[in-house]
């Protein structure tokens, strides 16, 4: 354990998002986006196999064995938290592990504009934070939660596969439950969440119909409902939750999606023009009357419209967003083409 100990203090000493450990490769670090290979012996499968072993209980174990992969959290007390993820494959067996940081982040931190703080201050409702594998938005959500932990007196109810960042109770009360470990689904734990009387409800993420439906029940009967979607724009986003629904559903979906919707914020991180960090680009839909009807009009395709003509409310779109980097210097000409959809927008004035 003292080798991958030195490892993973290493990978947080160099920022690294990632550390992998693949039977036939040697350790792999990702950081500022690319994967970098370490001077390491490859382990075989045997050998990968038993580093992999150490991170996991027998309960764990069984588990591997049965499902062939396996999600969890460790830490290292002198080091940090840590996201892992286990699978077999055909050669053999790899584990990745997400660097959590150990500073819980603040929204100015992740340099969150202000209307975030506002989309927070309501009381009930659904917030959607979506994006990419990888592209943050579980440090988002941790912001958020972290924010009305400071500035709140609420119950917190947050449903994780894994637990990451360990909340502190601040102002309010903060109560953790973990996929596997404290509840058997995210559908179970949604279905006692009403009768634990939360205020607040963070959703790891919405995997499956009936945690969608069961998060705006939530959201429409007084909660406040954060969550995360893996979706790449504001109006993808409306439509991925509208078609989880059978035809016949999605009509009265639309009206309570359009009620309860309060925003939807959606990521992507890009390498820095110095390459030394990434930066984050966002888009940002604010429900209003107009966004309302669109949804329940079924006109999402004129939501990237209206967030164009709606910056004073705190709307942007993505490709605006990575448009104001590259016009800062924050990323490169080469990135941003990589991520904009619509060209027109590197244009300068």
């Amino acid at each position: 354990m003292a080798d991958l100990e030195k490892i993973f203090k290493y990978a947080v000493s160099a920022n690294a998002s990632d550390i992998h450990i693949i039977s036939g490769e040697p350790l792999i670090i990702r950081k500022t986006g690319e994967l970098v290979k370490l001077k390491t012996q490859a382990p075989n499968v045997s050998q990968a196999m038993s580093l992999i072993r150490q991170f996991l209980n027998k309960e764990q174990m069984d588990t591997l064995q049965r499902e062939k992969q396996i999600d969890f959290s460790t830490e290292f007390s002198d080091i940090g938290r840590f996201r892992g993820s286990i699978m077999k494959h055909q050669k053999g067996v790899s584990a990745v592990f997400r660097v959590i940081p150990k500073e819980i982040p603040t929204l100015d931190g992740l340099k969150l504009p202000p209307v975030v703080e506002e989309v927070l201050a309501h009381h009930q409702g659904l917030i959607l934070v979506t994006g990419a594998t990888g592209h943050g938005k579980s440090t988002t959500l941790a912001a958020m939660i972290n924010h009305i932990n400071q500035t709140r007196s609420h119950h917190v109810l947050t449903l994780e596969d894994p637990i990451e960042f360990v909340h502190p109770l601040k102002k309010s009360i903060i109560t953790q439950r973990e996929v596997g470990k404290h509840t058997h689904s995210f559908k179970n734990a949604l279905k006692a969440a009403l009768r634990e009387d939360p205020d607040v409800i963070m959703i790891g993420e919405l995997r499956d119909l009936e945690s969608i439906s069961m998060a705006i029940s939530a959201a429409e009967t007084g909660h406040l409902v954060i969550a995360t979607l893996s979706t790449s724009n504001a109006a993808k986003t409306v439509e991925r939750v509208v078609d989880s629904f059978p035809p016949e559903e999605q009509n009265q979906i639309r009206a309570m999606l359009s009620e309860t919707l309060k925003a939807v914020i959606t990521q992507r991180l890009m390498p820095s023009a110095d390459g030394k960090q990434m930066m984050l680009a966002l888009e940002i839909l604010i429900s209003n009357l107009t966004i309302t009807n669109l949804i329940k009009d079924s006109k999402t395709f004129q939501i990237p419209s209206m967030i164009q003509t709606a910056k004073h409310l705190g709307m942007c779109l993505m490709d605006e967003s990575i448009a104001s980097l590259l016009h800062q210097g924050l990323i490169s000409e080469d990135t941003a083409r990589l991520n904009i959809d619509n060209p027109k927008f590197l244009r300068t004035e």
